[in-house]
C-alpha cells in the first residue's frame, strides 16, 4: 500500500494532518462563495497565525481553492485544485500574516470578486471540520453554515428584528440563533439568522421586496 496523503478520505469527511487545515478550510470557502453568489473570478486569500505557518505543508492552499470552486470536502478533485483553478479562470493570490493576536489561530480572510460584485469574509476553522464565519463585509456574523442561514443587510429601522422574526415564524421553522451588527445608530445593519429548517422561496422574495432591506442571502446547510 502506498503512503497516505493529506487528502486521504474516510466516509464523507476529508482528513489529513488536521481537519482544521482541510475540511474546515473547504467549508469556509464554500460558505464564502454562497455569500458572493458565484464562484469568484478573483480571490485574495490571507492565512493568519497557525494557518500562515502551515497552509502549504498541510494542504490548506489546495483546500481553499477547492472550496472556492465549490468542491465538497470529500471530492478527490481537491488535490488537483491548482490545475482546476487555472482551467476555471480563477485568479488567486495567497498572503500570510503570522502574528495577528486579534484573530483565532486558524483564520482565513477571503476577498472575492466576480464581475462588479465584491465581498470580504473572515472565517475560523475550529477543529473537526467545524467552522465559524466571523465577519462578512466588516459586520460581525458568527454563523456555522451548518444550519439554514439568512444574512440580511437592512436599514436600521425600528421594529425590524420583530418583523423579520414574525415572517420567519409563519414558515413554522425554529430560529436557532439570531444576531444583529450595525455600523452605527440608524446606519446599515446586518441580521444573521440561523434556522433549523429552510424557508420557501416566496418568503425570501417577499423579504427582498421590502424597501428597507438592501440585500438578502439565503444559505442552506453548507454540505448540501
Amino acid at each position: 500500500m502506498g503512503k497516505s496523503s493529506v487528502f486521504d478520505m474516510i466516509g464523507p469527511v476529508m482528513i489529513g494532518p488536521s481537519s482544521s487545515h482541510t475540511a474546515g478550510v473547504v467549508r469556509i470557502a464554500r460558505a464564502a462563495i454562497r455569500l458572493l453568489g458565484a464562484v469568484p473570478e478573483e480571490a485574495i486569500i490571507t492565512f493568519y497565525n497557525s494557518f500562515a505557518r502551515t497552509y502549504e505543508g498541510h494542504g490548506s492552499d489546495k483546500a481553499i481553492l477547492g472550496g472556492l470552486l465549490d468542491l465538497k470536502t470529500d471530492d478527490p478533485g481537491i488535490k488537483e485544485s491548482f490545475e482546476l483553478a487555472k482551467k476555471k479562470g480563477l485568479h488567486y493570490t495567497f498572503k500570510s500574516i503570522g502574528n495577528a493576536s486579534i484573530y483565532h489561530p486558524n483564520t482565513i480572510k477571503l476577498n472575492l470578486k466576480v464581475g462588479e460584485k465584491k465581498i470580504e469574509v473572515i472565517g475560523e476553522s475550529l477543529g473537526g471540520g467545524v467552522i465559524n464565519i466571523a465577519e462578512v463585509d466588516g459586520f460581525n456574523a458568527n454563523f456555522s453554515a451548518q444550519l439554514h442561514t439568512l444574512i440580511i443587510k437592512a436599514d436600521d429601522v425600528s421594529g425590524a428584528i420583530a418583523f423579520i422574526s414574525s415572517v420567519i415564524a409563519q414558515e413554522k421553522t425554529n430560529i436557532a440563533t439570531m444576531s444583529v451588527s450595525r455600523k452605527g445608530k440608524n446606519d446599515l445593519a446586518c441580521h444573521v439568522i440561523e434556522m433549523d429548517s429552510g424557508i420557501r422561496s416566496i418568503t425570501i422574495e417577499y423579504l427582498k421586496s421590502l424597501p428597507w432591506i438592501k440585500e438578502m442571502i439565503y444559505i442552506p446547510d453548507i454540505d448540501l
